[in-house]
């Protein structure tokens, strides 16, 4: 009886070439490595690329043909040839969040300059105008969304998915959003280190139904800090919005947080400078501006770094009142701040613009462990 190895069935395969290539199925990789030998009897599979192939009947009785021929013409080899399909697994998404067009940080240096009453107005605003907004509250420590959409009791619940569960977010006003405000008891202080604060965050991205989005803002928490960082490197960010108000030590803050993004490390574009409570501006009086925090601060401060500014709003009783009520300033654009938001979403989507069209996307940070 003649000794049957694997060795001798490959090299006898060498013999037969897939059609239009000049290649032999085993140089092509299409022969599996578990060939299976019992006595004279030897079964192995062949690889096509699609289930449908033309050749997929000829090259099996080829083979069939050149084991026979080249290794023992005694081999029971008919109808031991099994023909498989490649899995051939999809590419992996370029980034997180393929339906959303643009990823905006909204940031601050400091706490208590409003960056989250710009966020929620600038997103409403956005909303109003008639495009598709997302809102992510990302300060994990100090959620103030809940309140400032007046959905605090709100709970997303969970939607199965193409076999997985998402979270679906909150839908307010035009907006979609979520806060880990949202699963928190809102008397209790949140705390976490920051590792799973980050994960926290991560989860809220990538396991939520966003859908398709042209702006996904992100409250960023004050300062600079991990939460910062795990962001930008979870997420490819088109632009950040730097948010200040008109003092000085508001001003040096801002400038840090401009800096932060625009290191070569992390290199996201700014897309402009927002100022906030630029003026006071009494109700009774909606033609007097009092500078009660310096005139102009954040304005010279975008000429010195070179970056817009998106807008000036103005301090009017009613965006406090508006906050705290869950009724956003920005619905009514016929109040004077109203209209300072949409003109800030104005000079937003146009600052998007200019950026997309004359900079490349954006990377997300990428770790390299030494």
């Amino acid at each position: 009886m003649a000794n049957i190895y694997p060795k001798l069935i490959i090299d006898a395969l060498r013999n037969v070439r897939y059609p239009g290539t000049g290649k032999d199925i085993v140089e092509m990789g299409m022969v599996s490595d578990d060939i299976h030998i019992e006595g004279m009897k030897v079964s192995l599979s062949i690889f096509f690329e699609k289930p449908n192939d033309p050749f997929m009947k000829s090259v099996i009785k080829a083979a069939e043909t050149a084991i026979l021929t080249y290794a023992d013409p005694n081999i029971d080899i008919k109808g031991n040839i099994e023909a498989k399909t490649l899995q051939v697994a999809p590419p992996p998404s370029a980034k997180l969040l393929p339906q959303v067009k643009n990823i905006i940080a909204v940031s601050s240096g400091k706490g208590g300059v409003g960056k989250s009453t710009v966020s929620v107005n600038l997103a409403v605003s956005l909303a109003k105008k008639g495009y598709k907004v997302g809102l992510l509250d990302a300060d994990i420590f100090g959620p103030s969304l809940p309140k400032m959409f007046n959905e605090e009791e709100a709970r997303p619940f969970l939607e199965p998915m193409d076999g997985k569960d998402y979270i679906i977010p909150v839908d307010k006003y035009g907006v979609k959003m979520l806060s880990i405000g949202f699963f928190v008891n809102k008397n209790d202080a949140v705390v976490w280190r920051g590792s799973m604060a980050g994960n926290a965050l991560k989860q809220l991205i990538g396991d939520a139904y966003w859908g398709d989005l042209d702006y996904f803002l992100i409250d960023f928490p004050p300062g600079t800090s991990d939460i910062h960082l795990t962001l930008v490197q979870t997420l490819a960010i088109t632009g950040a919005v730097v948010v200040s108000t008109p003092q000085e030590v508001a001003l040096a803050d801002a400038r840090k947080g401009i800096n932060m993004f625009m290191n070569e490390k992390v290199n996201v574009p700014i897309l402009g400078l927002v100022e906030n409570m630029a003026w006071f501006t009494p109700a009774e009086l909606p033609e007097n501006k009092y500078y009660i925090f310096g005139k102009d601060g954040a304005k010279k401060l975008a000429e010195e770094m070179n970056v817009a500014l998106l807008g000036q709003i103005p301090i009017v009783q009613s965006i406090c009142e508006g906050g705290d009520k869950g009724v956003p300033v920005a619905l009514n654009e016929n109040t004077m701040t109203g209209m300072a938001f949409s003109h800030l979403a104005d000079n937003f989507i146009e600052a998007i613009e200019k950026r997309n069209n004359e900079l490349p996307p954006t990377e997300k940070v990428e770790v390299h462990n030494k």
